[in-house]
């Protein structure tokens, strides 16, 4: 059952001080300055193998601030993955930390700022959003922990476009997509406003205009920077409200089972969506204007399977004896979601992705 207010004008909103700076070439340029601006020293420059070359050229800039760089950065952030980078970050006396890349890095960083209290800079080369937001996520013994602190929150963030030029088409896409998911939530969260809701209509509509163009144009600089854009507000969207059913299916998939996240975040969003769209109309209104729809549902999972995206779960690697496993987990815990969330209904929704089927708003 949901628990928002009825009238659009109860509401609390908070927010936690985040400086963002945008522009072309500014991983090189406004990096250093930012580290400064917070006194650092001695930054320990974090990352995945696949983002080394892009770290590094960062680590450069830095110069003398740069005390090494740690490229160890792996999906849903294995705890002992975290272990690794904190004591990397203590064994160079580090002062702070510089994540750059996408949501793997920039969740490393966030372990290391949890366990440390280091502040932290994120340079992301993705379009996850997961920079703009104090939540945090580890992955022990096959499940997926995740929680909110204010030590993880970036102190800065820094967007620079031409770092996603190279990003692949394909990961583009759920990457953003996965943005979408935020946004998404955020219209029927519990703890939803005026501002978040704006943010989140605005932030459909620009990713989604914006990853049309870049499969159509991988190299042009200004579809890549209006996906930043949507990024920078459907990450902001996150980070103010508390996420539903979706988000939790998606950790679960991820953290017990390894599924790639963006990929399952693209899956699951439209099925998810149906399932709660008859508990959040206001939500459901939104969404068919940024996405200029009737079916909202339907017009996410054609969105994305045009653009060359995964449609179902068997695609992404999950197997159909672990459908009842994964639904009777997203259902255990109590967590805010419009509709209620049952094993029964969890399972007809899981079965929907699996399959293929058309999502159907209100349907299990």
């Amino acid at each position: 059952m949901s628990t928002r207010p009825d009238s659009p004008l109860d509401f609390s909103y908070e927010t936690r001080p985040a400086r963002v700076v945008f522009r072309p070439g500014a991983a090189v340029t406004a990096t250093p300055g930012e580290a400064a601006r917070l006194g650092l020293h001695r930054v320990l420059v974090v990352c995945g193998s696949r983002g080394e070359e892009v770290a590094r050229s960062v680590a450069d800039a830095l110069g003398d601030s740069c005390a090494g760089v740690h490229a160890g950065a792996r999906m849903h952030v294995p705890v002992e993955v975290a272990d690794r980078a904190v004591e990397a970050a203590r064994e160079v006396g580090a002062d702070g930390c510089v994540a750059v890349g996408g949501g793997s890095a920039i969740g490393l960083g966030k372990a290391v700022a949890l366990r440390t209290g280091l502040p932290l800079i994120a340079v992301p080369t993705t379009y996850s959003g997961s920079e703009m937001t104090s939540v945090w996520g580890l992955t022990e013994h096959g499940a997926k922990r995740t929680g909110r602190d204010p030590s993880v929150q970036p102190r800065s963030v820094v967007y620079d476009p031409e770092l996603t030029l190279a990003l692949p088409v394909p990961l583009s896409v759920t990457s953003g997509v996965n943005a979408l998911a935020h946004a998404v939530e955020a219209l029927y969260a519990p703890d939803a406003s005026p501002l978040v809701s704006l943010m989140a209509e605005e932030g459909v509509r620009a990713m989604t205009g914006a990853l049309r163009r870049v499969a159509e144009a991988p190299g042009d600089p200004e579809a890549r920077g209006r996906a930043l854009y949507g990024a920078w507000l459907c990450g902001a969207c996150l980070g103010a409200t508390t996420m539903g059913l979706h988000h939790k299916l998606c950790h679960v998939l991820g953290g017990t089972f390894g599924l790639p996240h963006a990929e399952t975040h693209t899956v699951v969003l439209p099925y998810a969506l149906a399932y709660n769209a008859s508990a959040a109309p206001g939500a459901i209104a939104a969404l068919s204007r940024a996405l200029d729809t009737d079916d909202v549902p339907h017009a996410l999972r054609q969105f994305a399977g045009d653009l060359g995206a995964p449609r179902t779960l068997a695609e992404i690697g999950l197997r159909e004896a672990d459908l009842s496993r994964a639904a009777a987990e997203a259902a255990a815990d109590s967590y805010p979601n419009p509709r209620e969330v049952t094993a029964h209904g969890v399972l007809g929704l899981l079965t929907a992705a699996y399959e293929g089927w058309e999502p159907r708003a209100g349907g299990e």
